[in-house]
């Protein structure tokens, strides 16, 4: 994603494009693990809940689109501005399945904790180090992805949201 060539050479293609390439093996690696893990259960739920698994392909298309658009604004300025990767969609499949399971077990290296504590911890760092600018990462792509990846559902079917509040008071049963 290269916002100054977006804006200043329409590139829009940029949009879809830099969510297929990646850093190094271990980026591919780390958000293929991740989608390999989240996304069967999300791609499942949705089709339980839409019906079609074509929900499950719009909702990646556009995170990978919507979590680049804030970042796009920010710096559409600057020539020097260039980011790549998936994080931002995959980010979303993460957070939709939080939504769905906030009391799952997630392991951050071999540390277990339930989904939503995960999520808290993810979206204070993201946000921190959105702030600081300074290692290269889109943190503001993990963060609108994130944010989208919780309303996506929740706009279709707005009685998610109420099972999720249930299975934060009731626990996970």
């Amino acid at each position: 994603m290269w916002p100054y060539l977006v804006k200043e050479k329409n590139q829009y293609y940029r949009f879809i494009t830099s969510g297929l390439v990646h850093a190094d093996f271990m980026h591919l690696g780390f958000n293929m693990f991740t989608l390999y893990f989240f996304g069967s259960f999300i791609e499942y739920a949705f089709g339980q809940i839409f019906h079609s698994k074509v929900y499950y392909l719009l909702f990646y298309v556009l995170a990978l689109i919507l979590s680049d658009i804030p970042t796009f604004l920010k710096h559409r300025n600057d020539p020097n501005y260039q980011t790549i990767g998936a994080s931002g969609a995959v980010s979303a499949v993460v957070f939709s399945a939080i939504l769905f399971n906030p009391w799952a077990k997630i392991y951050v290296f071999i540390i277990p904790m339930p989904a939503i504590l995960y999520g808290v911890v993810y979206l204070g760092y993201t946000i921190y180090m959105s702030r600081r600018e300074s290692n290269g990462i889109n943190h503001d792509a993990h963060l609108w992805g994130a944010v989208f990846g919780l309303l996506f559902p929740l706009i279709f079917k707005p009685q998610i949201g109420l099972y999720f509040i249930d299975q934060l008071m009731h626990g996970y049963r």
